[in-house]
């Protein structure tokens, strides 16, 4: 009888200690979560013409997308978005903001708080030309009005589009 009970409190001390065991690694792995400052976003942002962050720490990014403009922080839900025309605002760890502007791309944010920006243009705002995007608006706007085929109303359309994201960008860089 007291080997059984012997025996039936080592299975209780066995199953106490996975218990704990277990407990312990989640506990450890919620501490470490806590322990992320907001400089802990893995930030990558490219075109094919220029990479502006590779695997950065940054505070946060904000993204225009075609189901509206948001606001990324370490540990956001993962998530794959459309990139539309407009400004990509990086807040980086130092408390630096840069901007830039992006014509199309998509954006990718994982589950480990990582972020990948790949656009079809980028630059910096402070690259852009105002004269030139108004000269470049209003050909678009004489080209979209002049367009005999669908396909050449839909590119004057979308250089329209392109030029008047363009324009905000450089009046929101200005104010």
């Amino acid at each position: 009888m007291s080997a059984l009970c012997v025996r039936a409190a080592f299975k209780s001390g066995q199953m106490l200690s996975r218990t704990l065991v277990k407990n312990s690694t989640k506990l450890s792995a919620i501490v470490a979560q806590q322990k992320m400052s907001y400089a802990d976003m893995a930030f990558t942002f490219a075109c094919p013409a220029s990479v502006f962050y590779k695997e950065s720490n940054v505070k946060q990014v904000d993204v225009p997308t075609l189901s509206g403009d948001f606001g990324i922080l370490p540990q956001h839900v993962p998530l794959l978005a459309v990139l539309r025309p407009g400004v990509i605002a990086v807040h980086e760890a130092d408390g630096a903001m840069k901007k830039y502007f992006v014509s199309s791309g998509s954006v990718t944010i994982n589950d480990d708080s990582s972020v990948q920006i790949l656009a079809e243009e980028a630059c910096p705002i402070d690259h852009l030309d105002a004269q030139a995007i108004r000269d470049g608006a209003t050909s678009a706007a004489q080209d979209l009005l002049s367009a005999s085929s669908e396909q050449s109303k839909a590119e004057a359309q979308i250089a329209l589009e392109c030029y008047d994201a363009l324009q905000k960008a450089v009046e929101q860089a200005h104010r």
